[in-house]
C-alpha cells in the first residue's frame, strides 16, 4: 500500500542496535521487539497537514491499568499518537516504546490499530463486574484520524452488544456527536459517561495550548448536546497550569459554564510533566510565556508532579465552586463500588 516506516531498534539486551546494520533498514527492523517491531511493520496509509498515518497490528486492545492513582481498571486507546498537538501532553512517552525519542513524533506519526473490534470481542471476557474501561487515556479517540478510520466507533459498536460494562470516554473533540446513536445503545444496558476536556474558556489561549483541537465553546456545546441526548457528559479541566489557566476567576467561569451546559460533573487535575513532555512544553513557554520559564524549571526540576500544597489548593477551590453551582465531583462515583447494571437501567444511575 505504501512505504514502510523503519525505526531505530533494540538488540536482545535492550540496547541500541549496532552500527553494522545502520544502513540496512530491514536488519534494523528485524532486531526490534514488541510494539516497536509492530510499528516498524506498519504500512503508510496517507499524509496530510504534516501528519503521517500508519497501520499498527496489535495483539491486544484492552490494557490493564496498574496505577493505584487511577480509578479505572482497563484502558483502550484506538490510536497511538494524537494530532491535537497539545503542548502539555503527558502521553508523548508512549511513542518512546516504539523507539521514537522526538516528542513531536507523537503528533506527527499516528498509528491506526487494526482489527480493533475483533480483538475486543474476545478480550471483554476478562472484564469483571465493577471494573471500569477508560477509552482515550493516552490518545484522543475522536482525533481527526477517527473521521476516516472509525476505529473508535467500531469499538463502541462492539461494546453496545454487551451488558453490565462501565465505560468512560475522554475527548476534546466534537466528533463524538457523530456517534450519539451507538452511544445511546451502549448506555441502555451499561454505565457510560463522556468526559470532555476543557483547559480554558479563552479561545486564543486554547489555540496556542491545543493548536489542532476544537474551540472550547464548541466543546461546551458538545457537552450540552450529549446531555440533551440522554447521555451523561461532564468536564475534565486538565491540566491546570500555574500562571496560565489557574486564576480563580477563570476556573469559576468554566464551572459556571459547565453548569449552564447541564454538565453532570467537573473536576480539575494539575499539570503533570514527564521528561518527554518537558522537552516540548518548556520551549513553548519560552516563546509564549517567557516570564514563567524560571518558575516552571524550578517546580519540575526533580519531579513530574506539582507540590501537594498546590494540588490541595486547586482541589479546595474546585470543591467550593462545584458547591456554588450545584455540580457533583466526578470522582465521587468511585467512593464505593457500584453494583452490576441490571438490564434496562440507563447510565444516569451512575450519578
Amino acid at each position: 500500500m505504501g512505504t514502510l516506516l523503519y525505526l531505530p531498534g533494540l538488540d536482545h539486551e535492550g540496547g541500541v542496535c549496532g552500527a553494522d546494520d545502520s544502513h540496512d533498514p530491514n536488519a534494523r527492523a528485524q532486531k526490534l521487539i514488541g510494539i516497536a517491531k509492530m510499528a516498524a511493520a506498519g504500512e503508510s496509509l496517507r499524509e496530510g497537514r504534516d501528519v503521517e498515518y500508519f497501520t499498527l497490528s496489535v495483539r491486544s486492545l484492552l490494557n490493564r491499568c496498574t496505577s493505584e492513582r487511577m480509578p479505572f481498571t482497563w484502558t483502550i486507546n484506538p490510536y497511538r499518537g494524537c494530532e491535537f498537538a497539545c503542548k502539555y501532553c503527558y502521553a508523548r512517552y508512549t511513542h518512546e516504546f516504539m523507539e521514537m525519542r522526538d516528542g513531536v513524533d507523537f503528533e506527527r506519526r499516528i498509528y491506526v490499530k487494526q482489527h480493533a473490534s475483533g480483538l475486543l470481542r474476545r478480550e471483554l471476557r476478562q472484564v469483571k463486574s465493577g471494573e471500569e474501561i477508560a477509552i482515550g487515556t493516552a490518545t484522543d479517540p475522536y482525533q481527526p484520524a477517527e473521521r476516516r478510520y472509525e476505529i473508535t466507533r467500531a469499538i463502541l459498536e462492539e461494546m453496545s452488544l454487551h451488558q453490565g460494562l462501565e465505560v468512560g470516554i475522554v475527548t476534546k473533540s466534537t466528533l463524538v456527536m457523530r456517534d450519539v446513536d451507538v452511544l445511546q445503545r451502549l448506555a441502555e444496558h451499561n454505565r457510560l459517561f463522556i468526559n470532555v476536556t476543557i483547559t480554558t474558556l479563552k479561545t486564543e489561549l486554547a489555540r496556542i495550548l491545543e493548536p489542532r483541537a476544537p474551540r472550547p465553546d464548541l466543546r461546551l456545546d458538545t457537552v450540552k448536546k450529549l446531555n440533551e441526548a440522554g447521555l451523561a457528559a461532564g468536564i475534565i479541566c486538565a491540566p491546570v497550569m500555574p500562571g496560565i489557566t489557574d486564576a480563580p476567576r477563570d476556573l469559576e467561569a468554566l464551572v459556571k459554564a459547565t453548569a449552564e451546559a447541564h454538565g453532570k460533573y467537573i473536576f480539575a487535575n494539575p499539570l503533570f510533566l514527564k521528561p518527554c513532555s518537558t522537552a516540548v512544553f518548556l520551549p513553548f513557554l519560552e516563546e509564549e510565556f517567557p516570564h514563567l520559564v524560571a518558575s516552571y524549571r524550578q517546580r519540575f526540576s526533580d519531579r513530574a508532579f506539582l507540590p501537594l500544597s498546590y494540588r490541595k489548593r486547586i482541589s479546595g477551590l474546585m470543591k467550593k465552586l462545584r458547591a456554588k453551582y450545584g455540580i457533583v465531583n466526578a470522582y465521587e462515583r468511585y467512593a464505593e463500588k457500584t453494583r452490576p447494571v441490571e438490564s434496562g437501567v440507563g447510565q444516569l444511575a451512575l450519578f
